[in-house]
């Protein structure tokens, strides 16, 4: 029993959550048998089925010390680039959907409209 209060223990070094919508981020920096520090990000999402019940799907990856400079360096590049080619606002289909509706004109030609009255926050 000790040796597995002490392994909880070592699981628990440092923890960082960040909730984002349907998906979760959990940020766990955890020790390697040799008591080196590396870090775990693990994406955790919910999806609901029809009857009520759902599940969680999860992903994972592991960060070692020495990957640190450059996995910042790639991540830092990427997230750059996806801003100065796409801006900060969010544009996908699931959100075009609800945030543009067909509307019609007195002549019969349709035009898009922004409209915010369908938001659902789970959508968000």
């Amino acid at each position: 029993m000790a040796e597995r209060a002490e392994r909880v223990e070592q699981e628990e070094i440092f923890s960082q959550v960040l909730r984002a919508g349907r998906r979760t981020y959990f940020f766990d920096v955890r020790a390697t048998k040799a008591d080196d520090y590396y870090l775990t990000v693990t994406e955790s999402k919910k999806f609901t089925h029809d009857d009520g019940s759902f599940h969680y799907q999860k992903h994972k990856i592991y960060l070692y010390k020495e990957d640190f400079t450059d996995f910042q360096e790639m991540l830092g590049k990427a997230t750059d680039y996806i801003l100065n080619e796409k801006g900060s606002e969010v544009i996908s289909e699931r959100h075009q959907k609800d945030f543009k509706k067909e509307d019609t004109t007195n002549n019969g030609d349709s035009k898009t409209t922004d409209s915010f009255t369908d938001v659902s926050f789970d959508d968000i």
